[in-house]
């Protein structure tokens, strides 16, 4: 073993905490998963302590920093349902900003100054721009981006304030699974595309739907940016080397840079699964822009970002393989 310190990831037993518990293992730190399972799952830890508990329990935070000597702290606890945010704003608020303020809270009374946040392309709200960098202005549109955002501006404060190191990393569309199989996306209710598509050929989404076919782009569905979650997680990695090194980190985007349609997507779907997908097509949702793809040259300076697992056959691939374990067929 490297000896290398124990890392905090709150969160860890859900969708991309587990892939960045496994990918902080291999590189031979200890993670140390703190969820409260409420859409966590207990057999996605695997590679570390599990401590049972509530981000706003800054008590049981405190002694779990100090009981494995925490050196930085990954931050994906967090409600992330869009809808559900519109419908229950003090639920998103609550959990997400109070929550990571409790946090804080603890980091700081334990003297841990390193934190890597689970952030989002939400943040950025409605744009024209079919290529998103850091640069474009963030008007989130809904309460989940409204809360991220303002975590990301209460650690930009905790930065100039307490010399913290952050990285606030925004995903755009993580997707995929563990290419061993272990740990995938297991959520309930799934509002994702990919795993949709997949439910759909288990019968487990008899409703799938294509929302809008006359956009204008190639082939008139909406484009978006898909980043396997196993090359997120070593993003994460990088990003957490970085502050031991001294690096007082930033906002970064996390994509693959590059966009599939939802008729590539369906495509692909059928070219490796060998089966029709089952669909529907409904007119456009408001609010959702024809073409949404990250600029990701800053990550990829300065966190080195990859995207070795992000081509299309390899996100589905390693979906399928995961979703044919935890999903018997219906249908």
């Amino acid at each position: 073993m490297s000896g290398l310190p124990a890392i905090l990831v709150t969160g860890g037993a859900g969708y991309i905490g587990s892939h960045c518990c496994k990918a902080l293992a291999e590189c031979g730190y200890t993670p140390v998963c703190y969820d409260s399972l409420s859409t966590g799952h207990r057999d996605f830890v695997k590679w570390g302590p599990f401590v049972l508990g509530d981000i706003q329990d800054t008590d049981k935070l405190r002694s779990t920093l100090r009981k494995y000597n925490i050196a930085a702290v990954m931050h994906f606890a967090a409600s992330s349902l869009v809808s559900e945010s519109v419908a229950n704003p003090q639920k998103y608020y609550l959990n997400n900003v109070v929550g990571s303020l409790s946090l804080l809270q603890a980091m700081q009374d334990e003297g841990c100054s390193l934190f890597v946040l689970s952030s989002t392309g939400a943040v950025y709200g409605e744009t024209t721009n079919r290529m998103v960098s850091e640069t474009a202005p963030c008007k989130p549109i809904n309460p989940y981006g409204a809360s991220k955002w303002m975590i990301e501006q209460i650690l930009e404060d905790y930065r100039r304030a307490y010399g913290f190191g952050v990285f606030c990393l925004r995903y755009f569309n993580a997707c995929g699974a563990d290419v061993s199989g272990q740990i995938g996306e297991l959520r309930d209710p799934e509002t994702h595309l990919i795993p949709r598509i997949m439910m759909a050929l288990q019968g487990y989404a008899p409703n799938f739907a294509i929302f809008g076919d006359d956009y204008d782009t190639r082939d008139g569905t909406a484009i978006r940016d898909y980043i396997h979650v196993t090359d997120l997680a070593t993003a994460h990695v990088r990003a957490v080397e970085l502050l031991r090194a001294g690096h007082s980190g930033g906002n970064f985007n996390l994509g693959a840079g590059r966009g599939y349609s939802v008729r590539e997507v369906l495509a692909a779907v059928a070219t490796e699964t060998k089966c029709k997908v089952p669909m529907t097509v409904k007119p456009r949702r408001l609010g959702d822009p024809p073409m949404l793809v990250a600029d990701i040259r800053r990550a990829q300076e300065t966190l080195a970002l990859e995207t070795h697992h992000s081509d299309l056959s390899t996100i589905i691939r390693t979906a399928w393989a995961w979703h044919r374990r935890v999903h018997p067929r219906k249908v």
